[in-house]
């Protein structure tokens, strides 16, 4: 029988295919408004999976958490990620999108994902294929 870590786990690799796959285009064509908000949508499915992932796996582990903050502090203290500050500014982005659309944030937000986070996603996927 599947676990449900393992279940979200597998919904977060399709996630972030697509993730990959918006950002392979933005690379190939240039970025734009609409390529920005394709981006920012990928960016927030991929961040939701990849919390609940986390916070699955841990409770399967033993460890009960509620909030995308706990997931992610225990998961770095279990040595899911390793870069916890980086997740828990990623987790603050990650919220700020849903509250406010300034054109400034978004161009800065896609930057951070572009550069830093979406390696961060894709680490953790790797972390993850290997448990």
């Amino acid at each position: 029988m599947t676990e449900r870590w393992q279940q979200r786990l597998q919904n977060y690799k399709k996630s972030i295919i697509n993730l990959e796959e918006t950002i392979q285009y933005i690379n190939q064509n240039g970025i734009n408004k609409i390529y920005t908000m394709a981006l920012i949508q990928a960016f927030e499915i991929c961040f939701e999976l990849a919390w609940k992932t986390m916070k699955d796996y841990l409770e399967y582990n033993g460890i009960k958490t509620e909030t995308p903050r706990e997931a992610i502090k225990s998961a770095f203290s279990s040595n899911l990620i390793n870069d916890g500050q980086n997740w828990i500014e990623m987790m603050e982005a990650r919220n700020k999108t849903s509250h406010t659309y300034k054109e400034t944030f978004a161009n800065e937000l896609a930057n951070d994902i572009l550069k830093t986070y979406s390696v961060l996603l894709k680490s953790f996927e790797t972390t993850m294929d290997n448990k």
